[in-house]
């Protein structure tokens, strides 16, 4: 059984086609481990019994000879804030603990379609509105190595599972980070794709959003598989519309033009600068054309924390008066914040959006990527409170700004960006490193990913 969780998606799914492997024993195998690792609380709801019939559903298309799938037979785990027909989606909050949803989000049924077998939903805090992995319905989730410090959030369940080897493969969601601040402490890959890319339609508002699914596996490749699984045109997504920019790709990192963001308006652990630092020195010497570039990412938080804390009031709120015993105590501070907002302060934060957005697209002009930490520190301990003012890695303020500058403003200007493992402290706890680029440059992302995890070897694998 450990060989088989060894196996990348890739693996598995050649496998499968070739018979070598059953989806059975690739579902029993992810099922088994799920149940070994309880103790790290990755999932709220397993379908064991849904999971192992459409394994045998997929090990009887292979005998048949049918056309097979990119996924075909690999199981796969999901967030439990995306919907999935017939299987709950709880959003981490008791108010919606019985919530069976009638159809799954597009992800997830491209993720069906493609032959991927669905184990159950990860855990999230209530509706992914904090940085700490909790929540009212499933209690804490642990880090899979080091059970002091957070796994991150809010794709926490998805981060630990992957890592944890319980499934290859699992759909996360990003609102400020959460794909990649949770990739980034748990040693794997997660990538949030352009806006729109991935067509995300739960969103109430989808002209203004500002939240994304997207893919997180162990490495680049598998991502890379996931990615395609689930992009593409949607006609019921506003952001989908328009056609899409030429591709760029690559195959090598010569030429290639690397803006390089050490700090992003933060201070950053030397325990992250220097594995950071040294990824980029390692591009460098493979011919990438380096230049340090100064972009003020933290000075954003202020129109994202107005962003959240709106969004939060508007959906959440109408359910306090019902359910305020059983909110999580900080969702309600979130909420009674957002309460207090002005519709002028509703219309800055949209204005600093816009006026990020346009910073950030001059300062690609004439660059292909840039190149950051993910973090500005380590994974903190769990005994922090990330509720308000905290001291990480030389900065002082709130969790996001102190802690993960360098991923909350891309979910506001709509740029794709990846996290991938790049290191790791004496301790032995994963350092990331962040790449962003061009709106549907996600190939371009993948491609420079992939040459990176080959040139820092072990280093990439967390």
């Amino acid at each position: 059984m450990t060989d088989i969780l060894d196996l990348s998606a890739r693996d598995m799914a050649a496998q499968i086609r070739k018979g070598a492997l059953s989806p059975v024993e690739a579902t029993q195998a992810a099922l088994d481990r799920i149940a070994a690792r309880a103790d790290l609380n990755a999932f709220v709801t397993v379908d064991a019994e849904g999971a192992l019939a459409a394994a045998r559903q997929a090990e009887a298309a292979v005998r048949a000879g049918e056309a097979l799938g990119p996924i075909h037979g690999v199981p796969y785990s999901v967030k439990d804030l995306i919907n999935t027909a017939g299987m709950r989606t709880t959003q981490g909050s008791k108010i919606f603990e019985a919530n069976v949803p009638a159809e799954d989000g597009v992800s997830v049924a491209r993720s069906r379609a493609a032959g991927g077998i669905l184990l159950g939903k990860t855990t999230t805090p209530e509706f992914g509105h904090k940085p700490e992995a909790t929540s009212p319905v499933s209690g804490r989730t642990l880090h899979p190595t080091h059970p002091g410090h957070t796994p991150g959030a809010s794709s926490s369940g998805s981060a630990v599972a992957v890592a944890a080897g319980m499934g290859p493969l699992s759909i996360g969601s990003d609102g400020g980070g959460s794909i990649r601040i949770p990739a980034a402490c748990c040693g794997i890959v997660g990538l949030k794709a352009t806006l729109g890319r991935i067509p995300h339609l739960q969103l109430p508002d989808l002209f203004g959003a500002n939240s994304y699914v997207g893919p997180m596996a162990r490495n680049v490749g598998d991502t890379r598989l996931f990615f395609e699984v689930m992009a593409g045109f949607d006609s019921r997504d506003p952001w989908g519309q328009g056609a899409l920019p030429p591709a760029r790709r690559t195959d090598t990192l010569r030429g290639l033009r690397v803006g390089w963001l050490p700090r992003g308006g933060a201070s950053v652990d030397p325990q992250v600068a220097a594995p950071t630092l040294a990824a980029v020195r390692a591009m460098e010497a493979e011919g990438a054309i380096v230049t340090e570039i100064d972009l003020d990412f933290r000075a954003l938080e202020p129109a994202f924390l107005t962003v959240l804390r709106n969004g939060l009031a508007s959906r959440v709120g109408p359910h306090v008066a019902r359910f305020g015993n059983v909110i999580d105590a900080t969702l309600l501070a979130r909420i009674e914040e957002g309460g207090r907002l002005t519709a002028g302060d509703v219309a800055q934060a949209t204005y600093d959006r816009t006026r990020f957005f346009t910073e950030l697209q001059a300062a690609l002009a004439d660059l292909d990527v840039i190149v950051s930490p993910t973090l500005t520190a380590p994974p903190l301990p769990i005994g922090v409170d990330t509720a308000g003012e905290v001291s990480v890695g030389g900065n002082h303020g709130t969790v996001r700004g102190a802690w993960y500058p360098f991923t909350f403003p891309l979910n506001l200007s709509g740029h794709p960006a990846l996290a991938m493992p790049c290191g790791t402290t004496a301790e032995g706890l994963p350092i990331s490193l962040q790449i962003l680029s061009h709106w549907h440059q996600e190939r371009l992302i993948l491609d420079v990913a992939e040459l990176v995890e080959s040139l820092l070897g072990p280093a990439a694998r967390g």
